[in-house]
């Protein structure tokens, strides 16, 4: 999920680099078995202790404890890297946001692992990337998440396909029913960074290479995805109290009423449905030209460098990502799976009928930018964009992405 940035960049800047395969724990996880530790976010929905008791029973000598971290991404991260740069062994199966992958990988955190032992032809393929850097996996994927557009049904006769028909949509809406437009996460945080980044990718462009290696970012086509945001605020579509907007605060606004149209994971399905009842849509989100390309959540396991249980580790991802655990994902903790065959079970569909839009949006979706020094990367986005939507100007736009680019650049050339 997002995260605030600045105690992930005063922690990013702390940490020390060494090449990407250097790590304290050799190649791949070949030994060491025992009890293991397994530091994730704070369960919220209390479906993980039953899922690890069922490993415990089986594996009385190698039994895992939970350590639950802090709720926030950006502290869950902070606590994990002090640990790590410690060299502490007290952490082994390590569960990272998939926008991590490169930085831990890059400063020697995790170690590589054999593609062979897990079933990564089932999973769906945007998925699988987020865990892959420089051509290696330094972890497997757990959980997925992809943005969804959901909306009023009883106010939109059929669900907007381009940014065009999103802008006229809410227009009309507010002036037949006064009902706000569209919402996000603008407030300069990563979910700024989250939906600027989506922006750019439904208006065809990317910002860095997928090997982050290469600033791409066109300041015409990121000139485009903002200008589609700073429109949406000088006409009102958008209104002006979505530039305090987080996951929460969206949610809340669209489910009591005063959208007719938000950007949200799909966590936001269940409190919505229970308000809105039939009156609640989702479906893609729109781009410049048709469906847009969402950005990429989700969590990954890892395997600690400094862990002294390496194998009993690798083991426990590989029960812990199963079919049947990765079913309890979903059904149990309301998380997005990552294995394909879920996403069509008639069943599961029958019970959360956000499952084939969510689908197509997690295939059609792409990671954030690539980078070991990301926290920089997003700090950079989220500023920039920021600024222009405090000044919706017509001329905004196409100033701060030629000054966003040159950041970025003097961000990737330094790594």
């Amino acid at each position: 999920m997002p995260r605030s940035l600045p105690v992930l960049l005063a922690v990013t800047l702390a940490a020390g680099c060494t090449a990407a395969g250097d790590t304290g724990g050799g190649e791949t996880a070949t030994g060491g078995t025992g009890p293991i530790t397994f530091a994730t976010g704070r369960d919220t929905t209390a479906y993980l202790q039953p899922l690890l008791d069922r490993w415990n029973q089986a594996h009385p000598a190698e039994k895992v404890t939970l350590l639950e971290l802090p709720e926030a991404a950006d502290e869950q991260r902070a606590q994990m890297a002090a640990n790590l740069q410690a060299q502490s062994s007290r952490y082994d199966v390590l569960g990272l946001d998939v926008v991590w992958t490169a930085e831990f990988a890059e400063n020697g955190w995790i170690i590589p692992l054999e593609r062979g032992l897990f079933p990564l032809d089932r999973f769906l393929p945007p998925v699988v990337e987020t865990a892959v850097y420089k051509n290696k996996l330094w972890a497997v994927p757990y959980t997925s998440n992809a943005g969804l557009l959901y909306y009023r049904t009883d106010l939109v006769d059929k669900p907007p396909k381009t940014w065009a028909e999103l802008r006229d949509q809410s227009r009309e809406i507010d002036k037949k029913h006064n009902v706000g437009g569209y919402a996000g996460q603008f407030l300069a945080y990563e979910g700024l960074t989250v939906n600027f980044s989506e922006a750019v990718q439904s208006a065809g462009g990317e910002i860095i290479s997928r090997d982050g290696t290469a600033v791409t970012f066109d300041p015409a086509t990121g000139g485009t995805a903002l200008e589609f945001l700073l429109q949406g605020l000088r006409e009102g579509w958008i209104p002006k109290e979505a530039l305090t907007y987080k996951e929460e605060e969206s949610r809340l606004a669209f489910q009591e009423g005063e959208l007719a149209f938000a950007r949200n994971w799909p966590h936001a399905y269940g409190p919505a449905k229970a308000r809105l009842g039939d009156k609640l849509g989702v479906t893609r989100l729109p781009g410049l030209d048709g469906p847009g390309s969402s950005t990429l959540g989700g969590v990954n396991l890892a395997i600690s460098a400094y862990s002294k249980n390496q194998h009993t580790a690798q083991e426990f991802i590989r029960y812990f990502t199963s079919l049947e655990n990765e079913r309890r994902v979903l059904t149990e903790g309301s998380f997005p799976p990552v294995w394909t065959e879920l996403y069509d079970d008639p069943d599961l569909i029958k019970r959360f009928p956000y499952l084939p839009v969510l689908k197509e949006s997690i295939l059609a979706a792409k990671p954030r930018p690539v980078s070991a020094n990301y926290t920089q990367v997003s700090l950079v986005i989220a500023s920039s964009v920021a600024k222009a939507l405090a000044n919706p100007s017509p001329e905004t736009a196409d100033d701060v992405a030629v000054s966003m680019k040159s950041e970025l650049e003097e961000i990737i050339r330094t790594q």
